[in-house]
């Protein structure tokens, strides 16, 4: 029998993942809690790669002219020369590098992405102390590089390695890459606009990979997996905007504040007995 998530914890959790997915505060760590303080069942890491498609098909969607420019010039350069300097081109290697670690990295943990991984101690712990990271990147960055101007290779790898990062819940894909960028000193916007490009490849081949799981013992059914992924999408393209805006004109400490007192409740709640922190 399929976990039983209703359709109730799918709306719950689908808009969870929608408001969560581009804020650096880990939507994966609120799925987890989210579910752990009311009681629910853990929905398991299949589940949450796969409504992190809805959230990835958003990001598509709002950058498809510059998907569509990078994939078609990336292409064509392949066996027209005068191409390959052209920066939709060279942004193609760069996702495609910037891939890697997290592809290498999740292959070799696996089974702990889906077991000790989930650990509310854990996870608490890396909301305190990438939120922290964040402070630090924020507060020392000149922002003043651009995708365009001065992404390298070397860069791409920074960056996929902070991606790498969030395989564990709480670091929070967005945070551990927008902190790469603002040590590297890229704007706030640059910096959150590659972190979306970036996580494409990664996030959708992950969320494709666990399909196959959704409706065995240890996943949910298809019906509340389906509603939570559609929820996801619809919030969170609202999400994308308003993050990237918002990020132009501000800091990120709000957000910084936000993880670190949510982390230190969950180690107080899960220190007390009120959760636990495997369940």
């Amino acid at each position: 029998m399929p976990k039983l998530i209703g359709w109730f914890e799918a709306v719950v959790l689908g808009l969870v993942q929608g408001l969560t997915e581009f804020l650096p505060i880990s939507s994966s760590a609120h799925i987890r809690v989210v579910s752990a303080f009311f009681g629910w069942q853990d929905p398991g890491a299949a589940f949450t790669a796969v409504i992190q498609i809805g959230t990835e098909a958003a990001v598509v969607i709002y950058f498809r002219r510059e998907i569509w420019e990078i994939i078609s010039t990336w292409v064509r350069s392949l066996w027209n020369r005068e191409l390959r300097s052209h920066h939709a081109a060279r942004m193609g290697w760069y996702i495609i590098v910037g891939t890697l670690p997290i592809v290498v990295l999740g292959l070799l943990f696996k089974d702990s992405i889906e077991t000790v991984f989930r650990d509310l101690r854990l996870i608490g712990t890396t909301l305190i102390v990438f939120g922290l990271i964040l402070w630090l990147a924020d507060r020392t960055a000149r922002t003043k590089l651009t995708l365009q101007k001065n992404l390298s290779f070397a860069h791409a790898l920074v960056y996929g390695f902070a991606q790498s990062l969030a395989l564990i819940p709480g670091v929070s894909r967005s945070g551990g890459t927008v902190s790469a960028g603002l040590l590297l000193d890229y704007r706030r916007e640059e910096a959150a606009k590659y972190s979306f490009l970036l996580a494409i490849p990664a996030v959708l081949g992950a969320g494709f990979l666990e399909l196959v799981k959704i409706g065995e013992a240890d996943s949910p059914a298809w019906g509340p997996t389906i509603l939570a992924t559609v929820i996801s999408f619809v919030v969170g393209y609202a999400a994308v905007a308003w993050f990237l805006k918002y990020i132009s004109t501000h800091r990120f400490t709000g957000f910084v504040i936000y993880r670190v007192l949510l982390g230190i409740a969950i180690i107080a709640l899960v220190s007390f007995g009120v959760l636990d922190p495997m369940a």
